[in-house]
């Protein structure tokens, strides 16, 4: 008896249910994809003015342990103010950015960094990855003013700063640096 059950038992791992063989070649399993090495999380900065809503949609890279303004960000180049798709802003109303006028829509903001002044240019130019620039789409600039953190900011961070009407300051804090510039709601 147990000879005709190691048999029966012999032939169906041989042979298999159904006459299909047991052991049949499997695809190779897919390779996990690789995580990539730093991740840059979406953000958002909105501020809400008397006569205009703005809101600038952007990643957030962070600094891990590298050296940024003059290292991963050249100086004297056009950078795209975050990283991943293109910064995007959005404006309800007519702005005053710095010097230059902005009607209402949707912009793409690069900026130009430089170890004495910043720029802050307002592109025409939407929806690109962010390292596509065409400087023949460029609405204009607006002249920055630098400053430094107290601390390194170690994720790059837009935000709005001193609101009160009509007029804000637009901030780009990443690591030692503080770029700012006046914005106000023009009618």
């Amino acid at each position: 008896m147990k000879c005709k059950l190691f048999a029966v038992l012999l032939c169906c791992s041989v042979v298999g249910v159904a006459g299909l063989p047991v052991a049949q070649a499997q695809a190779p399993a897919a390779a996990p994809m690789a995580k990539p090495k730093f991740v840059s999380p979406p953000a958002t900065a909105s501020v809400k003015l008397n006569d205009a809503a703005i809101t600038i949609t952007y990643c957030q890279p962070a600094i891990h342990g590298r050296t940024i303004f003059g290292g991963l960000v050249p100086y004297g180049e056009v950078w795209r103010t975050g990283a991943n798709a293109a910064t995007t802003l959005m404006t309800t109303g007519a702005l005053q950015i710095g010097d230059l006028k902005v009607p209402a829509g949707t912009y793409t903001i690069y900026s130009l960094p430089t170890q004495d002044s910043w720029k802050l240019i307002v592109n025409k130019q939407t929806g690109q990855w962010g390292t596509v620039y065409d400087k023949a789409q460029d609405f204009g600039r607006a002249a920055m003013e630098v400053g430094s953190n107290a601390t390194p900011v170690d994720m790059f961070t837009i935000s709005f700063d001193k609101t009160m009407g009509d007029a804000t300051e637009l901030h780009l804090k990443w690591a030692g640096v503080d770029a700012s510039v006046q914005i106000s709601a023009v009618k």
